[in-house]
């Protein structure tokens, strides 16, 4: 085994080794979750060096200057302001959803005008509109971190493979036979999963267009699915009360997560895929151990239903949006609610944290988006404007812009 060069990773922090073994390129990542500022630097390259053999003494001061500089990056506090950059009168009828590519410099929006078009963040231009669904765009994301491909799932019952940068389209999916509402790329973009209300889910080769096996367990629609970090897994979370658990290899169902009294909402593992969070419409939050199924703590506090839920990069905190116009923040750890976010004056259908983990982003009913402090629950601003419901946002990875959607049938940018 040859070292070849590291990669730095900022978020969540780590440092990727590239390789060779055999003729071939290989990656393995070293993953910081608990570094801080604080952090002592020798130490922590000495306990590297004896745990990574590709880590010779020679390469020592080049990891130690590494991680000084993922340190730099940590310290850095975000005070940032947004302001409202473009109002984009994006489609004819209401957004579904938005979506950023991994670098933030383009992003999509999904319609009921049956369209998925793609923009350019830093002008507000539109780069293409991709038609072809005969209903609802609903489901849209990009295959992050390339970013070349989009996926779009429609209540038409079909998903189709775009290329973002020529607005081409690839494959048309077809084998669904009730409307998609949910779909992923895997890590590697070799895969994508579809989520229907037939039940059912399916993986599809994206070289080959073809299907590669369907996930059949579930007794009422699938509302929810997504990856793990390493690509090996995959959860499904549906109306039936239960999150399933798949082996992406094999389409084999590994467990099933029983234990909700209302329909799931959300699902999602944390970076480390140790552990597995569901929302629900009884009102709770779930933990579960990724490794047995088993559950380890239901979150409670919310009076309505729990309609999203997140983790931050380390997979320490858990987020929780609910249609009380409450969200809160958990300690996965101690399994204790830190803080509650109020402010909101209608139900929160999104939540999500920035990739440094230290803001978090709501939309709500009430028209307005918000950003909040995790450790403090202090709202440190309000993105007004919209004159009806927001139903989706996100931010890019860098964190200094953010986009909305609207039942308004528009979208902004904020930067």
């Amino acid at each position: 085994m040859k070292l070849k060069r590291f990669l730095l990773r900022y978020y969540p922090p780590g440092i990727i080794l590239e390789y060779e073994k055999g003729g071939e390129v290989k990656t393995k990542s070293i993953d910081l979750l608990d570094l801080t500022p604080s952090t002592n630097v020798d130490t922590l390259v000495e306990d590297i060096r004896k745990a990574e053999p590709l880590v010779t003494a020679s390469r020592t001061q080049q990891v130690k200057h590494l991680i000084l500089r993922l340190q730099e990056k940590l310290g850095q506090h975000d005070s940032h302001k947004f302001y409202l950059f473009k109002v984009l009168r994006a489609h004819i009828l209401p957004l579904t959803n938005v979506a950023f590519n991994k670098s933030g410099s383009s992003f999509i929006t999904g319609s009921y005008d049956r369209t998925c078009k793609v923009w350019d963040t830093a002008s507000g231009e539109e780069l293409h509109t991709l038609e072809g669904h005969r209903n609802v765009v609903y489901a849209i994301a990009f295959n992050n971190p390339y970013g070349d491909k989009i996926a779009t799932g429609s209540f038409d019952k079909t998903c189709k493979l775009w290329s973002s940068v020529t607005g081409k389209c690839f494959h048309t999916f077809r084998g669904h036979t009730a409307e998609i509402v949910c779909l992923s790329f895997n890590p590697q973009s070799t895969l994508v999963a579809t989520g229907s209300m037939d039940t059912t889910a399916k993986l599809w080769d994206i070289q080959s267009g073809e299907e590669v096996v369907t996930l059949n367990g579930h007794s009422a629609e699938i509302i929810s699915l997504s990856f793990n970090t390493t690509g090996e897994r995959m959860i499904t979370g549906s109306f039936d009360h239960t999150v399933s658990v798949w082996d992406v290899g094999t389409g084999r169902k590994i467990q099933t997560l029983i234990g909700h009294r209302g329909e799931i909402s959300s699902a999602q593992f944390n970076w480390d895929c140790s552990l597995i969070a569901t929302g629900s419409m009884d009102k709770t939050c779930m933990l579960w151990d990724a490794a047995n199924g088993k559950c380890i703590a239901s979150l409670t506090g919310h009076e309505d239903e729990v309609l999203d839920v997140c983790f931050d990069y380390t997979g320490q905190f858990v987020a929780t949006a609910s249609a009380d116009g409450s969200a809160r923040v958990y300690n996965a750890t101690t399994k204790r609610c830190i803080t509650k976010l109020e402010g909101h004056d209608g139900e929160i259908s999104k939540i999500c944290f920035n990739a440094q983990g230290n803001r978090i982003l709501t939309g709500s009913a009430d028209k307005t988006a918000r950003l909040w402090d995790p450790n403090t629950g202090q709202c440190v601003q309000v993105l007004e404007g919209h004159t009806d419901e927001i139903f989706s946002c996100a931010f890019n990875y860098e964190g200094n812009t953010i986009i909305t959607g609207s039942k308004d049938n528009t979208c902004r940018i904020w930067r």
